[in-house]
């Protein structure tokens, strides 16, 4: 978390000066020391090598498919798109690791997470153009849920 907020905390300054990044540990060490009390059964991160890699397939993901839906609002007639409800059965069962499910499928275009049902076991999604349903919930459950799996659970 201090390595994130000094990130952030750099990157919103624009600059790579001494004092900001001073500034930036600062912050990035204070800031989670007040909050730890918010947070008493916050989430383990179990592998950080493959949270650096379900990050760098995210990027990669929301790249392709900005193309993608680009591809669509230029070149497919609307009356050819199959937009499409989906619900997607969780296996993942930390509210933390559901919300980053739920995030993941929002940043990439063309679908996006609407709902949670009540027991917290399907997160219902909306696709933009989707031909094969039953495809998009494996897809969403073997490149990302599983992935997520592995990192917090």
């Amino acid at each position: 978390m201090t390595l994130l907020l000094i990130l952030i905390w750099v990157l919103l300054q624009n600059s790579l000066s001494l004092g900001n990044v001073v500034l930036g540990v600062f912050l990035g060490v204070l800031f989670p020391l007040l909050t730890s009390g918010f947070w008493p059964d916050r989430p383990r991160v179990r592998n950080y090598r493959k949270a650096a890699g379900y990050f760098l397939i995210v990027m990669g993901d929301i790249v392709v498919a900005n193309i993608e839906v680009a591809r669509l609002i230029v070149f497919a007639k609307v009356s050819s798109l199959r937009p499409r409800w989906i619900s997607v059965p969780l296996e993942l069962t930390q509210p933390e690791a559901i919300t980053l499910l739920a995030g993941t499928v929002t940043m990439t275009p063309g679908t996006v997470s609407c709902d949670l049902s009540a027991d917290g076991r399907h997160l219902l999604v909306h696709c933009l153009d989707e031909p094969d349903p039953d495809a998009a919930v494996q897809r969403i459950k073997t490149r990302y849920e599983a992935r997520l799996l592995e990192i917090f659970e």
